[in-house]
């Protein structure tokens, strides 16, 4: 049981780092262009999608059964691979 609050502490505190990287890139986003403000949206939006996606997945995994955790905490891992490759994607547009 450790090892299932230890993993998700770690996811929430991942959530939480990328809700204020979302902020920063908002930030950056106000500051654009107006044609450059509506890409960046789009990916922000995008973003958004991903990190409520990924925390309906946490959500899942505090209260699956032991016999569902191992499945629950692999679709946390596959959710957080996307929600970290769309960052990645959107932050290389930000520069």
């Amino acid at each position: 049981m450790r090892q299932r609050d230890e993993f998700v502490e770690e996811m929430k505190a991942r959530l939480d780092e990328w809700n204020a990287d979302i902020d920063k890139l908002t930030a950056k986003a106000r500051q654009a262009s107006d044609e450059a403000r509506v890409k960046y949206q789009e990916d922000i939006e995008r973003l958004k999608k991903r990190q409520a996606e990924t925390q309906q997945r946490l959500d899942e995994l505090q209260h699956a059964s032991e016999a569902a955790w191992e499945t629950v905490r692999q679709g946390m891992e596959d959710s957080w691979e996307l929600m970290r490759k769309a960052f990645r994607d959107a932050s290389s547009r930000f520069k």
